[in-house]
């Protein structure tokens, strides 16, 4: 008799999360149609209804030219690419957080961001192809967390703490490298372009762009899905795991891999976002739980609407575009300071 209600209440809080999460990945989508409609170049949100279904429908061609270049090769894009990268850096930044059992935790804690901000730098420096560029930021962001995983194995394991710390030392290594490249760049064009790079923005996004990122942020993402349950277990500790029958030295492996596409593809498609990957997951925990199970879907969902809704506050508030990761650290600072002060510092 005593059972049967905490059944009951355990069903209650199932249908509620699932309630929760069916809302949250309608949220992506609404803001997606309504970024196709923003911009300087207006453009009625019935005229993009008709555009769009106009590559499924025999409907009339009644609108300019100009409005489907707008919305297929400027709007449509950057709207996808801003998705992809928003629930890329979430994801991930949920995984490591139940991982390393840390609220604190972000995407970049293995030096992937600062390792590929070096690897964009070093193009810029020295040939500027936006191509280059993007595959020597992936490269090297993958080659970053490598040596992390590399310095961090003691004894044939890899202990938490061990992680954070190579993490720490590698991205102080790259971003040391960093300040070398703005040192020895031309101050009137590689060094501005450098700058801008690492402050984040998706002015430049393209078609070519989101194909790009798509297979990591799939493979990425589908991987931490399939293993979100056992990041359950191991956020109780390596003991706890180990006897529950969990290999925790693959389990690692698997989230550092496919945590470490997403953040890297994020990074060398949109430059350094910061602040997503910290405070996303602490949303979706205080919507659905701290069951993965929940907390994963709920992160990508969240990331998709959260950098989309950035974007388009960075392309449409000022004449000048503001760069993504000054816009996500002015609003997500003062809000991660809300949620400590909400919580009393607890963490659950």
């Amino acid at each position: 008799m005593v059972a049967r209600p905490s059944l009951v209440s355990g069903k209650s809080r199932t249908d509620v999360s699932k309630k929760k999460l069916i809302l949250l990945i309608l949220l992506p989508i609404a803001l997606f149609l309504i970024s196709l409609f923003l911009g300087r170049y207006p453009i009625s949100p019935w005229t993009v209804i008709q555009v769009l279904a106009s590559k499924i429908l025999p409907i009339r061609h009644s609108w300019p030219d100009t409005v489907e270049t707008v919305i297929f090769q400027i709007r449509l894009p950057r709207a996808l690419l801003a998705m992809c990268v928003g629930a890329g850096l979430s994801i991930s930044g949920a995984a490591y957080q139940g991982m390393f059992v840390n609220p604190l935790v972000s995407p970049d804690i293995l030096g992937v961001s600062a390792a590929a901000g070096f690897g964009a730098a070093l193009a810029i420096l020295l040939c500027g192809n936006l191509a280059a560029i993007q595959v020597s930021a992936f490269a090297f962001g993958i080659l970053g967390v490598i040596l992390t995983y590399l310095i961090s194995r003691v004894y044939k394991t890899t202990p938490i703490l061990m992680l954070v710390l190579s993490g720490v030392v590698v991205s102080a290594f790259f971003g040391a490298l960093i300040s070398v490249t703005k040192f020895v760049a031309d101050p009137y064009q590689k060094l501005p372009a450098i700058t801008f790079w690492l402050m984040g923005s998706l002015a430049t996004a393209s078609l070519k762009d989101v194909l790009m990122v798509l297979p990591s942020f799939l493979l990425g993402t589908v991987g931490l899905m399939l293993v979100r349950w056992r990041i359950n277990v191991l956020s109780m500790g390596d003991e706890e795991a180990r006897s529950l029958g969990v290999n925790t030295e693959r389990l690692k492996a698997i989230i550092i891999v496919c945590a470490t596409l997403l953040t890297a593809a994020a990074v060398c498609a949109s430059g350094i976002i910061g602040w997503v990957g910290l405070i996303i997951p602490h949303i979706g925990r205080m919507l659905v739980g701290p069951d993965h199970k929940w907390l994963l879907p709920a992160s990508v969902a969240l990331g998709a609407a959260y950098l989309l809704f950035m974007d388009d506050l960075a392309r449409t508030v000022t004449s000048a575009e503001i760069p993504l990761g000054i816009l996500t650290a002015i609003i997500g600072a003062p809000f991660f300071a809300y949620l400590l002060r909400r919580s009393k510092g607890g963490w659950t």
